[in-house]
Order: structure tokens, then C-alpha cells, then sequence
């Protein structure tokens, strides 16, 4: 029996009707009574095909718009975090399906320029309207309110995802110490959340996704730094030096942590990392944020973004008139016929507004625009689910003529 196979979310689980509960009943397929998949199975199917998680392909992991192709990118981050996720669960005996649903969707709330245009929206939302924007909670909000698939009908519906992989986005973030991650016991109401890694997560499984993301990057970054030549010979031999145990290599770092954590994890103990293990993760990243993240070559690009993301949101918010709103967002096609139309038709999505053809939609209704609250949530929440390409496209259009 492998060690944690009695925890695993199953029909045997205590937890498990409160974990495949979803807030309305999903539809089955009109061509048979039931489908083949099961609700975990479903989550990651509904997840693969919806509009956020493909836009993650064109969004900035570290590195803002690198020429190379072999640079990573948001998806191949969450796709490595699935991979490293499965081989965990599937040696200690969790339920796979699960897990690779949480791992699939845990940053689809990720904003365009990774972290720093993640912190630049959560100025404005602070600041606009008093709320604290980070992906995490934006993924429980895409997942739950914004993201639509079209049912068998053609009817758009909210992605209405189960209590077990919604709590597993919300309770992603936050770094591994010595104690050990345990799941917690109570299935809170997940707008509980009022900061990044408040609480565990819900499942054993969400833990181990939570684990593997931080397994993920360290050694990636490293490579793509060397390959953008942000480090040179001698920083590679800093790290030698100081990471005596590993050489630089993603995957010799990423088999050197899963192994330690598989070892020493036990349900007793939780999910946890032998002492030198633990070392070795801190040093390597305090070695990324000294020569990485912090390296002189990022800091433009930081500035950039900051005036990119405000000027875009002034150049809406700018628009808003009560009732009067979408009619001024009309008008501003004369000057800027992308964003107008494009935001005005997004916001159809989810308010009531003259272009919105109520018999193709049965999702809920977010946005009263007639509360300026409300509608500076909407732009927040538009641009959240820009990539890069497309944001900087918008903001070409603002100051070209």
C-alpha cells in the first residue's frame, strides 16, 4: 500500500461529497444519460477548453517577450507543475485526476507580466475600490464567475468547477517550511481568502500541487536566465559553489527535491523536505532573487508595465457615466476602435447591456455598471486576462494617432 493511499480523495474520503460539490448541478452530454468521465476528469477537460488557460501561452513566466522560443512561458510553468504534481500523488498513492485538475487550473488567474503586473493591479484595486488583487484569488474568480463554456445547447454557462479544484487555486500560494504541509480539516466558504496563502488547502492533493509549484521554477529560471545571458560564467559558479549538492540543471533539481519530498513525507508528518532539502530550496532562491529577479536588466520593463497597465485603465475608467457608460465606450471607437469595441462586447459577458442577447446565456451577472465599484472591478478584471502581446497592442493604440 503506498504511504498516503488512505487519504487519498476517493468515495471513502470523509471529505469527499463536500469535495465534488459544485455550486449548480453540471449538465450531462444530451446524446447519453451520463458521461464517461468522472467530476475531477470534467474540471480539467472544462478547464483545458476554456478562453484563460489557452491565453496562458502568451504570458510572461519571468522574462517579458523573449525572441527565443525555448524561454518559458506561463503554460509551460503550469504544464511542468501538472507533470511534477502527477509523479508525486501517483508515488504516494493520491487520487491523479484531482490532482492534475488542480495543477492544470492553479494560475489561470494570472495576470500579463507574471508577478510585476500582478503587484501593479493590486495598486489600482487597493487604491480604486479597496480590494487586494493576486492571482490566486483572481483564478477563483475567473473559474467561478467569468470563464464561460458553451453547454450542448450553445448557451453560454460559468465553468462551475467542484469545491475540491476551486479551493486548490485559492490555496496555491505560499512556500514549504519544516514543519510539513497537512491539509486542513474544515471546508471554509473559499471567499475567506483575504490574502495569499491564508489557509491550506482543503485535500491532500491540492497540497502536493502546492508543493510542486514551488519545486518548478527555481532551476527553469536559472536556465532561462543563463540563456538571456543575465548570468554569466561566474554566477554559475557561485551557485556551484554554493549549491554543492546540485549542479545547474532544472531537472536535476526538480528529481533531487521530489525524491527528498516523497522520502520524508508521511501523513503523520505531512508533506515535507529532509532538513538539507529545505536548505538547498532557500538558497537557491535567494540566489534567483539577488541575480534574477532583481538584475538591472528587469527594471525597465518593470516601469514600462506600470505605465502601460495605468494608462490603459485611466483611458476606461475615464469613460464611466452610470447608464451613459457603454454609450460613451461607443464613442471612443472614433479614437480607439479595439479597446471600445472589444471591452464594451466583454462587458456583455457578464451585465445587462443593450448588446447582450440574454437567450445565449445562463451564467451569472457580475458587473452592476452603474456602481463606479463595479465597473473598476470589470477593468481590473479585463486586463487581468490580457496576455502580453495583446495588452501591449492596446496600449500602441492609445498613443498612436
Amino acid at each position: 500500500m503506498k504511504k498516503f493511499e488512505e487519504v487519498q480523495m476517493n468515495e471513502n474520503n470523509e471529505k469527499w461529497e463536500k469535495a465534488i460539490h459544485r455550486e449548480e448541478k453540471l449538465y450531462n452530454p444530451t446524446f447519453g444519460a451520463k458521461t464517461m468521465r468522472t467530476d475531477f476528469d470534467r474540471d480539467y477537460t472544462r478547464t483545458l477548453n476554456c478562453n484563460a488557460y489557452k491565453r496562458l501561452k502568451h504570458k510572461t513566466q519571468v522574462f517579458f517577450a523573449p525572441k527565443n522560443d525555448h524561454i518559458c512561458t506561463r503554460i509551460e510553468h503550469v504544464n511542468l507543475v501538472e507533470s511534477i504534481s502527477h509523479t508525486i500523488a501517483n508515488y504516494l498513492g493520491l487520487n491523479l485526476e484531482l490532482t492534475k485538475a488542480i495543477a492544470i487550473a492553479h494560475d489561470i488567474g494570472h495576470s500579463p507580466f507574471g508577478h510585476q503586473g500582478e503587484r501593479i493591479l493590486s495598486t489600482i484595486s487597493e487604491r480604486e475600490y479597496k480590494e487586494k488583487f493576486w492571482h490566486a484569488k483572481n483564478g477563483l474568480h475567473f473559474v467561478e464567475d467569468l470563464e464561460l463554456l458553451k453547454d450542448y445547447s450553445g448557451v453560454k454557462r460559468n465553468l462551475n468547477l467542484t469545491y475540491a479544484v476551486r479551493d486548490g487555486i485559492i490555496s496555491h500560494s505560499g512556500e514549504p517550511d519544516k514543519y510539513g504541509l497537512k491539509p486542513r480539516n474544515e471546508a471554509i466558504d473559499l471567499k475567506n481568502f483575504t490574502k495569499s496563502g491564508m489557509y491550506n488547502p482543503y485535500t491532500w492533493e491540492g497540497c502536493v500541487v502546492k508543493i510542486a509549484d514551488n519545486i518548478s521554477y527555481m532551476g527553469r529560471d536559472i536556465e532561462d536566465a543563463i540563456q538571456m545571458n543575465l548570468l554569466t560564467e561566474k554566477d554559475v559558479a557561485k551557485f556551484d559553489k554554493l549549491i554543492e549538492n546540485i549542479r545547474i540543471s532544472n531537472s536535476n533539481i526538480i528529481n533531487y527535491l521530489v525524491v527528498d519530498l516523497c522520502e520524508n513525507s508521511s501523513i503523520e508528518t505531512g508533506l515535507r523536505f529532509s532538513d538539507e532539502a529545505l536548505d538547498t530550496m532557500y538558497k537557491i532562491r535567494a540566489f534567483n532573487n539577488e541575480n534574477i529577479y532583481k538584475h538591472d536588466k528587469i527594471k525597465p520593463t518593470i516601469r514600462y508595465f506600470t505605465v502601460l497597465i495605468n494608462e490603459l485603465f485611466y483611458a476606461l475608467r475615464n469613460e464611466f457615466d452610470g447608464k451613459n457608460t457603454i454609450k460613451n465606450l461607443k464613442k471612443m471607437k472614433r479614437y480607439y476602435p479595439t479597446l471600445a469595441e472589444e471591452f464594451t462586447a466583454w462587458l456583455s459577458n457578464y451585465a445587462i447591456t443593450e448588446d447582450r442577447d440574454c437567450k445565449a446565456y445562463d451564467n451569472k451577472l457580475v458587473y452592476n455598471l452603474e456602481s463606479l465599484d463595479d465597473y473598476n472591478r470589470a477593468i481590473v478584471d479585463y486586463m487581468s486576462g490580457m496576455t502580453d502581446i495583446y495588452i501591449v497592442k492596446i496600449y500602441n493604440e492609445l498613443i498612436n494617432y
